[in-house]
């Protein structure tokens, strides 16, 4: 239902893309902000006093794993899919995500969670719930070069308006993540549960359908690029790589594994995504590149929660906390420059006069940065305080 009344957020720190106004005001007409440092507004609307916390833009989450850990949270151990959508929801509106990209990837014969079958059927399912969902909800789609079973699927989706973001992906062992096939192996097994026997088959499947992986590509960016559909590259690796994906006209580098790559993209006008997990940890899970060492060096300026939705608040409070950049310089990151990777930014992700009133109340009373309340086109839609 559509917010009618005037909302009046009063006594907040709003955080702006250029600053930090104090003892702010920010004025929600409907689903869009009205006003941001001061409110007019008539007696009867709705007001509520932030007593000094800070107010937000929501956050944008390019990428998040979330769904598949949520629905296989173990291997073999499935849920079903219309109650980790509602459950997940739910999570991320605590989590202070206000647009979230749900990352479902294709990917035949590796994992249970990522055949093509039931990758195409979770994307059919997003579509028709997300109207009913209490965040913006779309889909990002990642696509395993070496899948060829894939590319007729993603087509349809693709020319179905079903997929918002589309990323490029080779786990093959040599590159990219897994440089050395023994980290591959480690990995497969550790996290997936796979056997030896099971994880030298995906590496020769890989390997042989590497072949053609060239074509694949041409075709899929050029016709993401006939649709107007934003495109990302994963786990780059080179300033090679980083020239061709500009060619094409790639937007996003997302976790560059190493710096060179990264100082690349970025000099060539790249959206570099980075992990909060990264940020938060201080260091890459896989032993690449630091998130914190990247964005010092001015080579990242999105931040996504990639498997876990708790971090993006905790990242960006922790880039302030290590002065590393200013707050609102953190906040862009999970918010505004987001958006603008993927072409959102005249509507949402920041606090200015237009665009929708997505936004999120934040305190710090003991170190730990707590969201109070997440706001979504004006309407309230978690609350760990009173009305």
């Amino acid at each position: 239902m559509a917010r009618t009344e005037t909302l009046v957020i009063e006594n907040a720190r709003v955080v702006t893309p250029a600053e930090i106004l104090e003892e702010a005001s920010l004025v929600v007409e409907g689903a869009c902000i009205a006003r941001v440092g001061g409110s007019d507004a008539a007696r009867g609307c709705r007001r509520i006093d932030a007593g000094g916390a800070w107010l937000l833009p929501g956050f944008i989450d390019l990428h998040s794993d979330a769904l598949e850990k949520d629905l296989e949270p173990r291997p073999n151990t499935r849920f079903p899919l219309d109650i980790v959508l509602v459950e997940l929801d739910k999570k991320l509106a605590a989590c202070g995500v206000t647009t979230i990209f749900h990352a479902v990837s294709f990917a035949e014969g590796e994992i249970g969670v990522r055949c093509n079958d039931r990758a195409a059927a979770v994307i059919e399912r997003i579509a028709e719930l997300a109207p009913r969902m209490v965040v913006d909800t779309r889909v990002h789609a990642r696509f395993e070069i070496t899948d060829e079973a894939a590319v007729p699927r993603l087509e349809a989706l693709l020319k179905g308006g079903k997929i918002q973001l589309l990323s490029l992906m080779d786990h093959t062992p040599g590159q990219g993540q897994f440089r050395e096939a023994a980290a591959f192996e480690n990995y497969y097994r550790r996290v997936y549960g796979k056997v030896k026997a099971e994880v030298d088959e995906i590496i020769e499947r890989k390997i042989r359908s590497q072949t053609k992986a060239a074509a694949r590509l041409e075709h899929m960016t050029g016709l993401c690029r006939s649709l107007g559909i934003p495109m990302a590259s994963h786990d780059d690796d080179s300033k090679e790589k980083i020239r061709w994906l500009r060619e094409r006209s790639v937007a996003i580098s997302e976790f560059p594994v190493n710096m060179e790559t990264a100082r690349a993209a970025a000099d060539s006008g790249l959206h570099v995504c980075l992990g909060a997990p990264n940020v938060l940890r201080g260091a890459s899970q896989g032993g690449n590149l630091s998130a914190r060492r990247a964005i010092e060096a001015g080579c990242g300026d999105i931040l996504c929660s990639d498997y876990a939705p708790m971090t993006i608040l905790h990242a960006v409070f922790a880039l302030e906390s290590l002065s590393i950049v200013p707050l609102h310089e953190a906040v862009n990151m999970a918010s505004l420059r987001a958006a603008r990777a993927v072409g959102m930014d005249a509507e949402k992700g920041s606090l200015e006069v237009g665009k929708a009133a997505d936004f999120i109340l934040v305190q710090r009373p003991d170190g730990v940065p707590r969201i109070l309340k997440t706001f979504v086109s004006g309407q309230e839609v978690f609350s760990t305080c009173p009305r």
